[in-house]
């Protein structure tokens, strides 16, 4: 090959590259950052106002049923460690956030297939920067990841909420991150324990002298966000008891226990725990419908408003039988089902980290943050368009973003409120208002 062709052909590959990196939302100056807008993002996508603190906490729900060891004889209680990280509007300049380095795992405990992997990625937020309290304590929200996951499994969507004027918190739920994951049944109970805990030490503290939280957070008005697994849970809060057969098989995978049935349907102690303090709930794929978790009872107890976000395609929680099942039956909740058309089941998680491309890495580490069809950070951007709509409309009282949900679907051609011309195909939005 002659020297000129060779120049030409360099040139050519730098310039897809470069073509790569811009179309990708990278620069030498700002490399793009999950949760970053894409040239067709959806309006609401768009970060907020206000700077981004981030910090870590390490709480103990103390004396907790240890179901993983029960009816081993012992002890049958321990303190469960609980690991969150809280992101809030930080007394940052406008505009000064900073990239912050995640450090994760991805992998899965004890499975020799798939070791546990170190990985990292970049955020755009300010570690333990001083907060912004001088317009008063904002709403809180909660996010619960899947299993298994992490508190960094939505870090687009978390950082997004906190420049909006929310403080969020995401759990890494004990027993069923990447590092420790353990026996399902562990998930299964404590799913909604966890979110409660979680809201009532956010209350505790946020009243604390020397808490960075004190008048920061209004923890009366909550909202909570979960995928997967965590949409189990966070449903459950809000009021779907689980249904009697949904205990007997917690009673099977867990040595006779009967604990699942005081967060059961018509049980009196989980009736009295459904907290006024939660005012909305957002769903990612919650599993269980296919499970017989719910009956019609159960649903009927979401009297929230509700937003179910789902793949049409889903093959982990289902969708005619699964997500949107849980939606028709919320009969008492006004309520939006979003669907990805032929997306499965990954509607809620970060884009697949730089190391899950590496040679000889486990597919499932790809796989579980991708979808086959969809590209994430698309996702990702649509994600946070529509719960800035609807939070927004909800703890925020802003009566304007409700147009962003009112869509046209036989229009085609039509771009949906918010959307930029043509690309508001492959979506679905349903709303059903409360009986």
């Amino acid at each position: 090959m002659t020297k000129r062709r060779l120049f030409v052909v360099f040139l050519s590959t730098v310039l897809f590259i470069s073509t790569l990196s811009i179309s990708f939302g990278q620069s030498s100056t700002k490399p793009f950052v999950y949760g970053d807008p894409l040239p067709d993002a959806p309006e609401l996508a768009a970060r907020g106002s206000y700077s981004v603190g981030v910090q870590t906490m390490d709480l103990i729900h103390e004396n907790q049923l240890d179901i993983l060891n029960y009816g081993k004889g012992g002890d049958s209680l321990y303190n469960r460690p609980l690991k969150i990280e809280v992101w809030y509007p930080a007394e940052v300049a406008t505009g000064s956030d900073v990239l912050i380095s995640y450090e994760d795992v991805m992998g899965q405990n004890g499975s020799p297939n798939r070791p546990i992997i170190p990985i990292t990625f970049l955020g755009r937020a300010n570690r333990d920067a001083k907060p912004f309290v001088s317009e008063g304590a904002f709403p809180l929200v909660i996010v619960s990841h899947g299993y298994t996951g992490s508190r960094y499994l939505m870090t687009y969507l978390t950082e997004n909420l906190a420049s909006k004027g929310y403080v969020v918190v995401a759990i890494d739920h004990t027993e069923a991150t990447f590092r420790d994951a353990g026996g399902f049944s562990s998930t299964l109970l404590n799913r909604s324990l966890d979110d409660l805990f979680v809201l009532n030490e956010i209350a505790r503290r946020g009243q604390q002298d020397g808490s960075f939280l004190k008048g920061l957070v209004n923890t009366d008005n909550t909202a909570l966000i979960g995928y997967s697994m965590g949409g189990y849970g966070a449903i459950n809060v809000v009021g779907a008891g689980y249904s009697p057969q949904a205990a007997q098989l917690f009673g099977t995978m867990s040595n006779g226990s009967k604990a699942l049935e005081k967060r059961s349907v018509g049980n009196a102690e989980y009736q009295a725990s459904i907290d006024p303090r939660i005012k909305v709930v957002v769903a990612f794929a919650p599993w269980g419908m296919q499970r017989g978790v719910w009956n019609a009872e159960g649903l009927a107890g979401i009297k929230v408003p509700s937003l179910f976000i789902a793949g049409s395609k889903d093959d982990i929680s289902g969708y005619e039988d699964g997500t949107k099942a849980i939606y028709e039956g919320a009969v008492n909740s006004d309520r939006h089902l979003l669907t990805y058309i032929d997306a499965r089941h990954n509607t809620a998680p970060n884009p697949p980290p730089a190391e899950s491309l590496a040679p000889g890495i486990h597919l499932d580490e790809y796989l579980r943050y991708a979808d086959s069809v969809w590209d994430m950070r698309r996702i990702n951007n649509i994600n946070q368009h529509f719960v800035t709509a609807f939070l927004g409309i909800h703890l925020k009282g802003k009566e304007d973003y409700k147009t962003y949900l009112e869509v046209n679907q036989a229009d085609e051609k039509k771009p949906w409120p918010g959307f930029k011309p043509r690309t508001s195909i492959g979506l679905m939005l349903d709303h059903k208002s409360a009986n």
